[in-house]
């Protein structure tokens, strides 16, 4: 009789090892590797017998398609994420840190397509199924008609989905609870989350029902387990928001039915998620138009246009390297505009604290908050207040030069809807976008935006003497 052999997987990246070891070689992760059996694992079961395969018909790229068919949860901002509604048959994997509000938005998507009629399973193997009706009866959902369970093995939960009707929607809370009999390893591994959901996808697919897998993240906001997981599912979903704050934010990172970078704007309330329809205005409440360093940025988030306040703060230093913090935007995009100031517009900040924040716990990404930055930058540093009627977008590049972004148009259709006469754009925007109701300032350099900026300080100090 054959020997059996254990692997040792890292349960951060999966790598694989034929010993145990402190650290993995792959991702640099202390006290990662767990011992796994060999044969175990999704592999393994097509290595046990060896079983002659079936024929099967090919097809063509030409042919008639039919756009895929939508169940509608009634929640404007959850369907405007998955591109229009759940598709019969996908599986979508939503992350996010603890605390932030999964469940509660699950709870609410659940309720919302019961009282249309349809079938919704909410399979729970974190909390028991009392705690689950507390939760629903806090939000005031406890007469909605879904159907709970408390359940982790994977087989039990298959073999009861298919009994009666088929799930419209059903939701697995959370992945890394789940096992599997066909995996040799304790839940919670990485072997048993890939087996877990490779069983629960093959049910979505041969049955319809649409599933939605809630994953744990890792302390640097990433899906624990697998990555490979993320690419077996349709979607990946992250819901995001900052602790301080009651916006809730839910960004698709993957869609194969629908837009990517798309986001749902959520206010948590003590009576749940409520949706925001205008979040521009959200963001923007409560601002102090007649402070330095402040500027609004246009943004885009998919097919959005979301406006935010750019908050910047530059004080001289007194230590021998200055602080540089950033919230709510890319630290090393920070570092590339302030050499860029420094280079091509004669700024001194080497000797100054720099502070920068996207106001309402908003996250931006984009490169077209360059300019907004940089003129949220130069305004604290020189103390002249920026036009409390005006908008600034565009892309910074090292030559100093400002690049044109795409979506002007609905940049800036959004910021006259909310009230603003005026915009600080590229040069090729403004040309483009010549008919548009708002005064366009074209910006071809940074140096100009910082001569602007200086002039009307200047201005603003001549007439308070």
């Amino acid at each position: 009789m054959a020997k059996t052999r254990a692997n040792f997987v890292c349960q951060s990246c999966g790598a694989v090892s034929n010993r145990w070891q402190g650290r993995c070689e792959a991702c640099n992760d202390w006290n990662s590797i767990a011992e796994e059996g060999a044969a175990s694992g999704i592999g393994a079961m097509a290595a046990r017998a060896a079983v002659k395969g079936r024929t099967f018909t090919l097809e063509g790229l030409g042919g008639q398609s039919k756009a895929a068919p939508r169940v509608v949860s009634g929640m404007g901002e959850l369907d405007r994420v998955t591109g229009g509604g759940f598709v019969p048959g996908s599986v979508i994997l939503l992350g996010g840190e603890p605390g932030i509000g999964k469940s509660t938005l699950l709870i609410q998507a659940c309720a919302a397509l019961a009282g249309q009629g349809h079938r919704v399973v909410y399979i729970s193997g974190e909390e028991a199924v009392a705690q689950v009706r507390l939760r629903a009866e806090r939000l005031g959902l406890a007469g909605a008609p879904v159907e709970l369970a408390a359940e982790t093995s994977v087989e039990d939960i298959i073999a009861t989905l298919q009994q009666g009707r088929t799930p419209a929607l059903v939701i697995i809370d959370s992945i890394q609870t789940m096992w599997t009999q066909s995996v040799d390893s304790t839940p919670g591994t990485v072997t048993q989350v890939r087996g877990s959901a490779q069983a629960l996808i093959r049910y979505a697919k041969t049955s319809g029902a649409s599933v939605i897998l809630v994953g744990h993240v890792t302390k640097d906001g990433q899906i624990a387990g697998p990555r490979v997981v993320e690419h077996m599912v349709d979607a990946v979903v992250s819901f995001e928001g900052e602790g301080g704050h009651q916006f809730r934010i839910l960004r698709a990172v993957k869609n194969r039915f629908g837009p990517t970078d798309e986001i749902g704007v959520f206010e948590m309330t003590g009576l749940g998620l409520a949706e925001v329809a205008n979040p521009s205005a959200l963001f923007l409440s409560g601002r102090d138009a007649a402070a330095p360093g402040a500027a609004v940025f246009a943004g885009m988030e998919g097919t959005r246009p979301v406006l935010v306040e750019i908050q910047a703060l530059v004080a001289p230093s007194t230590l021998g390297t200055p602080r540089r913090a950033v919230v709510g935007w890319d630290t090393s995009r920070l570092a590339m505009i302030l050499a860029v100031l420094e280079a091509h517009a004669g700024l001194r900040l080497g000797q100054h604290d720099v502070y920068l924040n996207v106001a309402g716990g908003m996250r931006v990404s984009e490169p077209a908050a360059d300019l907004a930055a940089a003129a949220a930058l130069v305004s604290s540093l020189t103390g002249a207040i920026l036009p409390a009627d005006a908008v600034y977008f565009g892309e910074i590049a090292l030559s100093g030069s400002v690049r044109p972004v795409v979506h002007s148009a609905l940049r800036l259709k959004e910021a006259a809807k909310l009230g603003f006469n005026s915009a600080v754009t590229p040069a090729e925007t403004a040309e483009i976008n010549a008919r548009s109701p708002m005064r366009q300032a074209s910006c071809a350099h940074i140096a100009s935006l910082v001569a602007d900026i200086a002039a009307s300080g200047a201005r603003l100090k001549r007439a308070a003497e």
